[in-house]
């Protein structure tokens, strides 16, 4: 019955995400005052970007966990179960206590006219407080400046790179997309700059400047990533700050994971005080981060969740790079949106059998063709083979091959997790 009343609220809920998008604060400002203005209980670390976002909340995380603090955590989109987008101390928000706040706040929610993503982020922010967390790690759903987190006041935020993603939204351009996402910069807090290339580097920079923040963190000149070395074992490399230099190590895979690793201890050393205490003690507690569906593996199987062709090109260097055992399958289900093509090049670099399938929880209106898929690939001489069954394309790959890829889109990976009964949220 408990999972009957769950399954039923998360349908009116998810009922929400349909018609046009629409961004801005005013009726989440309304709904997290109904509820007292949960959000101004605790400190929040905001955390905003086109990649390395979740990188970034993760290293978070684990640093304030390790340090004993009790600790919530908003991400975005879940994998398997829509509870792990609220956790508290690495504990999913409970079933019972997620359809207990949807049921009693649905009426409020639709007089207002609340987006699915808007009741999700004011139930998240209550629950912490409810919870009694000592700080908050929020991420940005789209965006920044008009995404329903930008409710937060926070000790800090951060900006991680910058690329093209939901330019409906956000502009058709890196200088209007980083405008954007600058927008959660405030007054008086800390601003982080994670992204490298000069131009945008200093859009974000200026924005950061003109809201007032204080202070402005900017990678490359506040500190410095050198000497990365990526192995089985994790991402080592040398953080060089005013502070002098220290060889880290995080377990997350890639190059780019240092500079995340970078950005989130940015975060920290600005806001000072405790904080500062624990990013001093970032050797001890980097080794606690974990990171569902970006790398991660589990037996044979490994999940990323790359969506675009860079991601692909990064996790196919990554595999080579720690050795991981051959031959290599992949299982491939890219929403028809998304650059499937250039995935599926990359893909091809390691992988000698590659599955082309439908993820079951893939929305209709976004499904790719695997007709044009199958045609394309013939046509690219890129070897794939078409299995529509998902279940039977898990399969397929896995009795060809020593390591098992699966990639494309968190409904891939996620409706891949589910099946195999691998849990996102394990350590």
């Amino acid at each position: 019955m408990a999972d009957s009343a769950y399954h039923d609220a998360l349908l009116r809920l998810f009922s929400r995400t349909g018609g046009a998008w629409r961004l801005g604060l005013e009726r989440v400002s309304e709904l997290l005052a109904l509820l007292g203005d949960p959000h101004r209980a605790y400190p929040v670390f905001h955390v905003a970007g086109t990649n390395g976002k979740g990188s970034t909340v993760a290293t978070l995380d684990a640093m304030l966990r390790g340090s004993g603090l009790r600790v919530g955590r908003y991400t975005s989109p879940h994998l398997v179960d829509f509870a792990e987008r609220v956790v508290v101390d690495g504990a999913p928000m409970p079933h019972e206590a997620i359809t207990a706040w949807l049921n009693q706040w649905e009426p409020e929610m639709t007089r207002l006219g609340a987006t699915f993503f808007e009741a999700t982020t004011a139930m998240a922010l209550d629950w912490f407080a409810v919870q009694r967390v000592d700080v908050a790690i929020v991420e940005v759903g789209l965006g920044g400046r008009l995404d329903a987190t930008n409710t937060v006041q926070p000790l800090a935020a951060a900006v991680t790179q910058i690329g093209f993603d939901h330019q409906e939204f956000l502009g058709d351009s890196l200088a209007s997309i980083a405008g954007e996402k600058a927008g959660i910069y405030k007054s008086g807090a800390v601003a982080v700059v994670g992204e490298a290339r000069p131009d945008v580097c200093a859009l974000l920079t200026a924005r950061a400047e003109e809201a007032r923040a204080e202070p402005v963190l900017v990678t490359g000149r506040d500190w410095q990533v050198r000497e990365v070395s990526v192995g089985s074992a994790g991402t080592s490399f040398t953080l060089v700050t005013s502070d002098g230099e220290r060889r880290l190590t995080t377990p997350l895979i890639g190059e780019f994971q240092a500079h995340n690793a970078g950005v989130a201890l940015a975060m920290l050393r600005g806001a000072g005080g405790r904080w500062l205490e624990i990013e001093r003690n970032a050797a001890a507690l980097l080794p606690g981060v974990r990171l569902a569906g970006r790398f991660h593996r589990a037996d044979r199987w490994l999940f990323d969740v790359a969506h675009n062709a860079d991601g692909a090109a990064t996790v196919v260097a990554n595999l080579l790079e720690v050795g991981a055992p051959l031959p290599v399958s992949a299982v491939v289900c890219v929403l028809r949106d998304k650059d499937w093509a250039g995935i599926l090049r990359a893909v091809a670099r390691v992988a000698t059998h590659i599955v082309v399938t439908m993820a079951p929880s893939a929305p209709a209106a976004r499904a790719w063709n695997l007709d044009e898929v199958s045609a394309w690939a013939e046509g690219e001489g890129v070897p794939v083979q078409r299995v529509d069954d998902f279940a039977l394309a898990l399969d397929s790959a896995r009795e060809r091959a020593a390591t098992v890829l699966v990639t494309g889109s968190f409904h891939t990976v996620g409706d891949a997790m589910e099946r195999l009964q691998v849990d996102p949220l394990a350590r």
